[in-house]
């Protein structure tokens, strides 16, 4: 059945009030060649068919490998207690809670999830509500710009590519413009941001900076001087934005602690399994005196007629959104279950749980560093990481889709992660979290070694080759 408010005498009357025949004619602007066009569906399925086609699709999915992959999105172990809680009627909603009156679950669970995230970064406000780490990001440029008035923003290269790309499409809504800083080419400090480019590009008088926005850990597993990104960028009168890996800052310095103004990054890992593209979780924090910059929901405790504590959408009216270019973010979904799902993560591990998981990982990553290298496939570059780092391997690419026939997922070739840049055509971005096994790692080594040319023997307890 086809709804629509609107009779046929009302379509008439409005096309005689524009002047045309037919609602075609609203269209005619849009070139042929991407208007909507009819869907060539095949016949419909009973639903035992439907069922046992599902199936065949399903299988088509590999669940067997042992995963190396990262850039971003990260295998941990979730604790069932995540899932159970998300299953409950109440929570299994992504309805934005705007009557207080009826949502006073929904808006506590935002509260904890905005709470928990304060504390991890140390900033004073934490948002609900964005897609995922690249909106996010994207998000927090906007808020320098408005900030300081400003219509430049400087994006380090060690920033995701996807950030970056989102980031490019935001800007050329909004008609502001950003510059990417390099990242250095050799030396101890090689892959990391140049601090000596991004103090030329902050001096220049005739192109004032709104926001530097940096990675940390960063997109090549590299630790970043964050400390001094940031006291470059308030000496030119920026404001400074953390792009963070939340697990990470359980052992790293959290954003407050280098005086960032703003932390965006992705939520995934906090209690979210890897997807094919989402849903995830955008982080948005920032210190107090950005509070009326910040887009997303913001959920307040307060006190009910009667005395009892209640929780409100605070700091922001509904339409903020629907405000078109003076808006804040014209983003109205609402991530309340992605938003609980890293709560409960949060809460289930607590501090000390949360600072095993990275811990491990980074020792994890330690043993596969040492496996790779021995196996003829070293680090590309030799700063401190915490469990993600580049390999150097030679024609990456075509090694990394033969090692898939062997049953490994070898991360992801920074050709294809970066394709502009002839000095990571080599690399292997590999991780390890505290899901990762020694088995896992010892038939990595042994595999990588026998593509390079060595083969000592197979490994004991290896999958064998294409199955697991």
């Amino acid at each position: 059945m086809v709804y629509g408010p609107h009779t046929p005498d009302d379509r008439s009357r409005m096309l005689a009030a524009l002047g045309i025949g037919s609602v075609d004619e609203l269209f005619e602007v849009i070139p042929t060649s991407v208007r909507a066009r009819p869907m060539h569906l095949p016949p419909g399925l009973t639903e035992l068919d439907l069922m046992a086609r599902l199936r065949t699709l399903a299988g088509h999915n590999r669940v067997d490998l042992a995963s190396f992959l990262g850039a971003g999105v990260y295998r941990h172990h979730l604790p069932p207690v995540v899932d159970q809680i998300l299953l409950r009627g109440e929570y299994y909603t992504a309805y934005t809670p705007y009557q207080p009156e009826i949502s006073q679950g929904t808006l506590q669970t935002i509260y904890e999830y905005q709470s928990l995230l304060a504390e991890l970064t140390g900033l004073d406000v934490v948002s609900a509500s964005h897609y995922d780490g690249a909106t996010a990001t994207a998000e927090a440029a906007l808020m320098t710009c408005r900030a300081t008035r400003r219509e430049r923003v400087l994006v380090s290269r060690g920033v995701h590519p996807q950030s970056r790309q989102t980031l490019e499409t935001y800007f050329a809504g909004a008609n502001l413009t950003f510059d990417e800083v390099p990242l250095i080419a050799d030396g101890p400090a090689a892959g990391t941001t140049d601090l000596a480019a991004l103090g030329r590009l902050l001096a220049d008088p005739e192109r004032p900076i709104g926001g530097v926005i940096a990675a940390q850990p960063n997109l090549l597993g590299l630790l970043e001087p964050m400390a001094e990104i940031g006291r470059l960028a308030h000496a030119a009168g920026a404001l400074f934005v953390a792009v963070v890996e939340p697990v990470s800052l359980a052992v790293l310095a959290p954003p407050s602690a280098y005086e960032a103004d703003i932390a965006a990054g992705e939520g995934q890992p906090l209690g979210i399994p890897p997807q094919y593209g989402g849903p995830y979780l955008g982080i948005l924090a920032c210190r107090d005196s950005l509070i009326r910059q910040i887009p997303g929901r913001l959920i307040g405790m307060t006190s009910d007629a009667d005395g009892r504590r209640a929780y409100v959408m605070t700091m922001r009216a509904r339409e903020q959104d629907i405000r078109r270019e003076k808006a804040a973010s014209n983003i109205c979904t609402n991530q309340a279950l992605c938003a609980l799902a890293a709560a409960v993560y949060v809460a289930a591990l607590g501090p000390g749980g949360l600072r095993d998981v990275a811990a491990t990982g980074a020792a994890r990553a330690a043993e596969l560093a040492a496996a790779l290298d021995d196996a003829g496939a070293p680090r590309l570059h030799t700063g401190p990481y915490l469990n993600e780092f580049a390999i150097r391997v030679p024609d990456a690419v075509a090694v990394h889709r033969r090692l898939l026939h062997r049953g490994i997922l070898a991360g992801i070739p920074l050709a294809e992660l970066e394709p502009g840049d002839a000095s990571l055509a080599e690399g292997l971005l590999v991780c390890a979290t505290e899901s990762t096994t020694a088995e896992e790692i010892e038939l990595f080594a042994w595999a990588l070694r026998d593509e390079l040319g060595s083969r000592p023997g197979v490994p004991a307890g290896s999958i064998g080759e294409g199955s697991r």
